[in-house]
């Protein structure tokens, strides 16, 4: 090679390494941009300080190890918190949103704050829990019915239709949502503070691929069936197969029952998928947002 073409070969080289390193923080940019979510306006506590029934997690909280499945899984939840996703129009209706994790985690992001982001869309006011874990379903009830009296009591200063607060909740959620449409006639801890007396009755649920409904072909003997159970929306899929008889069960239950119900069956979609399927049941959210509408749970 000669000394001239040696050369005009560094030249290239370097207009490239310039090229390249000009690009880098634009795209560093936009993949931190891709994985930024929704944030809440307003995080608070589900109890006032010293004032929490039942038990808290003896470790830390913590965000458990990512699996490469971009979902944030957080445990040990000793401090249970409600976080604010207000939708812009007056008068909203609000959600309270359960995510899932088999009572050992709630999976905070996948089925909580995407959730969140899909009801703002709606023009509906959604309300993320962060409920106690691991493995403190009483504890876990206690969040929720708190959690939906809080919201009443907040109805004015959130500006949010009193009178349509619902949940929907995600496998283990979903039966947290389910217990709340049963059993509201008995608060599950003494009232701590004026917020309880408020009710924790839902104004609807919806219940998304739910877990623990059924033991042993009945319905779970934690539920309470002559109730007055609000109208409730239930989302499953053939093939997840440990919790779909526990929906069918549950739906012919409510049909006996004379209680308003909807069953969105489908027939792919696995467990766990929140808004990301791309199968068969990936129409849910659609369908539940028609629901909705048809039943004046949104504008």
């Amino acid at each position: 090679m000669t000394m001239k073409k040696f050369k005009a070969s560094i030249r290239r080289f370097l207009l490239l390494l310039c090229f390249s390193l000009t690009a880098m923080p634009f795209a560093f940019s936009q993949s931190i941009a891709e994985a930024t979510t929704t944030a809440p306006t307003l995080v608070i506590d589900v109890w006032s300080a010293g004032k929490m029934p039942g038990n808290a997690a003896v470790e830390p909280e913590a965000e458990m190890p990512d699996r490469g499945d971009k979902v944030q899984r957080i445990t040990n939840i000793s401090r249970p918190t409600l976080s604010v996703f207000p939708a812009q129009n007056k008068n909203a209706t609000a959600v309270i949103i359960c995510p899932g994790g088999g009572y050992n985690y709630v999976t905070y992001n996948k089925e909580g704050v995407e959730v969140a982001e899909w009801l703002n869309s709606l023009g509906i006011t959604a309300l993320v829990l962060k409920y106690r874990t691991p493995q403190n379903r009483e504890g876990a009830f206690q969040d929720l019915q708190r959690a939906l009296s809080l919201t009443r009591a907040n109805a004015k200063k959130w500006k949010i239709d009193g009178k349509r607060i619902g949940v929907i909740g995600f496998s283990a959620g979903g039966h947290l949502a389910a217990k709340a449409s049963n059993l509201f006639e008995n608060r599950s801890y003494s009232p701590v503070d004026q917020v309880d007396k408020k009710n924790s009755r839902p104004d609807f649920v919806i219940l998304v691929y739910p877990a623990y409904l059924e033991r042993d072909g009945k319905i779970a003997t934690e539920l309470n069936l002559k109730a007055k159970i609000p109208p409730t929306l239930i989302v499953h899929n053939e093939d997840d197969k440990t919790f779909i008889a526990g929906s069918k069960i549950y739906h012919a239950a409510l049909d006996e029952a004379k209680v308003q119900n909807t069953f969105l069956l489908y027939q792919t979609g696995g467990h766990g998928y929140g808004l990301r399927s791309t199968k068969d049941v990936g129409a849910w959210t659609k369908d539940a947002a028609e629901w909705l509408k048809k039943n004046k749970f949104r504008n």
